[in-house]
């Protein structure tokens, strides 16, 4: 069955993808940090009844235990689950769909995490699946919930809507010109937030960015999905501007040839090198001078990161095989 990352969504030439998790606790028991292994076994059960019982049939359920320290990273790598997700064992579940599109972690930091994704800008689209799911959940089950500061977390970060809602874009031209900290530092007083979406957060592999909502007390999710898509647009049409004007410069050029002259030859990438020349193809894609669709350059992105190699090909027992394996997947696709 295809993913999630397969299609182009709105937007695409520079939004990879839309995210939104809604955080929510079960009021008849304590924060999972509280929690010993039968006490989570009990809210993954009782949550799992709830979703099953609500007609909700499209969801698998995995316990992270079962999973190998490989798989859980690659699941992170494909945006299934959070980072710190892929270290909970003992007590952890996961709820997801066979297109990865809809997860929901159970016993992360919270009791249950709600997640949607979508290729491209959607963010509408996305927030109205987890809702779907909420609400779902919420009429069967009873939420920890104040009048005052909304849904309670064991962020107090997250208090309020306990929504998270995040975009990826490509911002390879802003990053050139170096303009992505003085942006960052402009949205930051907007709340939102701008960091590294692949390896540094400051400077990301890639050229892929993540801007996200930071404001979850005293706000809608309504009006905090509409800050965050009107800062996103903003992002774009800036973007856009820029490549314009890179792109036509005789050196630009250029690194995009030689760029994709290594992918299709290379016999080892690392994934810093694959990460660095993709997105100068990719930029070289939504202008026009390379003939590959930006959603086969886009699941490449997901599926050569290193966990999601190395768990779909078998034996490859050394950096230097998977850079191998990697290379010879981008010779096969890009040629």
């Amino acid at each position: 069955m295809s993913k999630w990352y397969d299609k182009k969504g709105p937007q695409g030439e520079i939004v990879l993808s839309t995210r939104v998790r809604l955080s929510r606790n079960l009021e008849e028991y304590p924060f999972p940090s509280r929690l010993d292994a039968e006490g989570k076994k009990k809210v993954n059960e009782t949550v799992k009844t709830a979703v099953f019982e609500g007609g909700n049939t499209s969801l698998e359920y995995f316990e992270m235990k079962d999973l190998t320290r490989l798989q859980a990273i690659s699941l992170a790598e494909r945006h299934v689950i959070s980072p710190d997700f892929t270290d909970r064992k003992e007590g952890a579940a996961l709820l997801i769909s066979q297109d990865e599109s809809m997860s929901i972690m159970l016993c992360e930091e919270d009791h249950i995490k709600i997640q949607a994704v979508q290729s491209g800008l959607a963010l509408e689209e996305v927030f109205a699946k987890c809702d779907e799911i909420d609400s779902l959940i919420d009429s069967k089950l009873k939420y920890a919930f104040d009048e005052k500061i909304g849904y309670l977390t064991s962020r107090p970060t997250d208090l309020g809507t306990a929504m998270k809602a995040s975009v990826l874009v490509h911002l390879p031209a802003l990053t050139a010109l170096g303009q992505i900290p003085r942006l960052a530092a402009t949205v930051s007083k907007l709340g939102i937030n701008i960091t590294g979406a692949y390896g540094n957060r400051i400077q990301p592999a890639g050229d892929i960015y993540r801007v996200s909502n930071c404001i979850t007390l005293g706000i809608t999710e309504e009006t905090a999905i509409a800050n965050l898509k009107s800062i996103v647009l903003q992002l774009v049409a800036q973007e856009k501007s820029a490549q314009e004007k890179e792109i036509k410069t005789p050196s630009e050029e250029d690194k995009i040839y030689r760029a994709l002259g290594v992918l299709q030859n290379a016999r080892l990438l690392s994934t810093n090198e694959f990460m660095e020349m993709i997105s100068l193809v990719r930029m070289g894609a939504v202008n026009g001078f390379v003939d590959i669709p930006v959603e086969k350059i886009d699941s490449l992105i997901i599926e050569m990161q290193p966990a999601t190699i190395s768990v779909n090909h078998e034996g490859l027992d050394s950096i230097t095989a998977r850079d191998a394996e990697r290379a010879k997947q981008v010779r096969s696709i890009l040629s």
